[in-house]
């Protein structure tokens, strides 16, 4: 068992191979830090440390390294997380507030978490599983194209564009009015069973079926065709809301972490780039009943092995809890990484709850 004293070298050497880059010797250790012991203790309780297998020495020199273990150990025992200062907190709070809905909440809280912490920073977009539609518009951008842009009750807003030739702007008027009337106020899985439907039976009266009853108060049959694309269209966005989405900020800051890796940072960087790793170790931490989590090396599976992540959970009434955090090499600064990723999620959590 180690002991508290040997916990105190580990916690020296965590912290001196973070702030430097380079093993840690004794000789060090003794002229940074007050641990009230002899030098030949010091190499004694780093004997033992190695000997457990939480520190380890890259080459033959006296230095020693954290291991994987070792980070574990050292981010188990830490009493208290790092506080932001006053500084971090307003610059926390004055640009989280100034976000104008969801899209401009996710961008701004991923961006600020990147340059807190100097790493690569996530945020899960939340799954909205309650929210409703609050409006649709439709606009014709030309003779050919319009765009559909819906809004959800949540604040979160989402658009595509739907080839409609031959289309005039009282017909784009009904149409938008239609589908308004059809999913004002529904939840997002109904409105997008309903638009379906309507779809699928504007397809049909553009072939020469007769109208059928979901169609009533729909454009003329002249235009059953392009109500069936702008129909299908809003199908498609309702359902872009029931799957998670992930933006990134801060990869840069990986690139630069290259010496940190063993081999090659590539494989991470397809990883993060590609998302499915990152969805799968979402789900598996959003399983934890905890609102802090962090994983640690071979923690992690396959391409983030070497990586360290801390990830936040925050809360959203009209929706499942989303996730935001860093990433980073293992030589991380977990303290004020853990804290920024809790403060971020806070703030988040407030902002949305504000915005209900």
């Amino acid at each position: 068992m180690t002991s508290e004293r040997r916990l105190a070298v580990l916690r020296a050497i965590v912290e001196d191979y973070v702030s430097t880059s380079e093993p840690v010797g004794s000789k060090a250790l003794v002229e940074r830090h007050s641990l009230n012991v002899s030098p030949a203790t010091i190499r004694n309780d780093m004997a033992a440390l190695e000997e457990e297998g939480l520190i380890t020495a890259p080459h033959t020199s006296a230095g020693r390294i954290p291991t994987d273990r070792g980070y574990r150990t050292f981010v188990d025992r830490l009493s208290e997380i790092k506080p932001l200062s006053a500084a971090e907190r307003k610059a926390i709070r004055t640009l989280l507030e100034g976000a104008e809905d969801l899209d401009d909440v996710m961008g701004r809280s991923v961006r600020l978490l990147s340059q807190l912490t100097h790493q690569a920073a996530l945020i899960q977009y939340p799954v909205s599983s309650s929210a409703s539609v609050k409006t649709l518009e439709i606009v014709g951008l030309s003779e050919t194209v319009a765009l559909v842009v819906l809004i959800t009750s949540a604040g979160a807003v989402t658009q595509r564009t739907v080839h409609t030739p031959g289309h005039t702007e009282a017909e784009i008027t009904a149409s938008r009015d239609f589908l308004r009337a059809l999913s004002s106020g529904l939840p997002l899985a109904l409105a997008a069973a309903r638009f379906r439907e309507a779809a699928q039976a504007a397809a049909r009266a553009a072939r020469g079926g007769e109208p059928e009853g979901v169609l009533r108060g729909a454009p003329g049959q002249s235009g059953s065709q392009r109500l069936a694309e702008m129909a299908a269209a809003c199908a498609d966005l309702c359902d872009s809301f029931s799957t998670s989405k992930i933006v990134m900020s801060g990869t840069a800051h990986l690139a630069r972490s290259t010496s940190d890796f063993a081999s090659t940072i590539t494989p991470v960087l397809e990883a993060l780039e590609e998302q499915v790793v990152l969805m799968k170790l979402l789900a598996e931490i959003a399983a934890e009943d905890t609102d802090l989590e962090v994983r640690i090396g071979r923690e992690n599976d396959g391409a983030l092995a070497e990586t360290a992540v801390v990830l936040g959970h925050y809360g959203v009434p009209s929706a499942q809890d989303g996730a935001l955090g860093v990433i980073g090499p293992t030589r991380m600064d977990y303290a004020s990484s853990m804290s920024a990723v809790r403060a971020v999620a806070r703030y988040v959590t407030r902002i949305l709850h504000a915005n209900e």
